[in-house]
């Protein structure tokens, strides 16, 4: 499916064969809702997500893949990767694996700094403007905040996407974290 996309989707199923599209998803549920939808519009049979993704996001995924008459694709949970022992959850260490950084909330940028170091990047979604909604997000800062505790990158998406004025938005957010 990466290399080729939801193409090989359609092509496989206009041969009449069922598909089950292993793509195992988890991000937060308004993503996931989303993402489903797609995959429901490709008429997969089945398909996954992680279950550590929330009984909220696992809701969110059953609504996105619900189409408007009622019909879904199967959908099935991934309750830990058969390639993990206990052992390897212990063991396996970002640093150790050689990765340039970690995806986390910016309450734990400054965390993940003194653990890992000023280089290990911290990329963080889940900021809002201290005014807007944060929607579905729960550990959440400002853009001049995540800058304060140590985020190196925000991921700024509905406040952005959803808002009147975009450009406007998106200026704002910049101009509030590089201050």
């Amino acid at each position: 499916y990466y290399a080729e996309g939801p193409d090989i989707v359609r092509a496989i199923k206009a041969r009449g064969h069922k598909i089950f599209l292993d793509l195992k998803l988890h991000d937060i549920p308004n993503t996931v809702k989303k993402a489903m939808a797609v995959l429901s519009g490709l008429d997969v049979d089945m398909t996954n997500l992680h279950a550590a993704g929330t009984k909220a996001m696992m809701e969110a995924a059953v609504e996105g893949l619900t189409r408007p008459d009622g019909t879904r694709p199967l959908l099935i949970a991934v309750t830990q990767l058969t390639s993990t022992s206990q052992e390897r959850m212990e063991a396996d260490l970002l640093i150790q694996a050689h990765l340039d950084g970690v995806v986390c909330s910016p309450l734990e940028a400054g965390k993940v700094h003194e653990t890992c170091g000023k280089n290990f990047l911290t990329v963080t979604p889940g900021v809002r403007f201290a005014d807007g909604e944060v929607g579905d997000q729960v550990r959440v800062t400002t853009p001049e905040r995540a800058k304060e505790i140590g985020s190196d990158y925000i991921v700024v998406g509905r406040p952005i996407t959803q808002a009147a004025d975009p450009v406007a938005a998106y200026r704002r957010c910049v101009a509030e974290f590089v201050g």
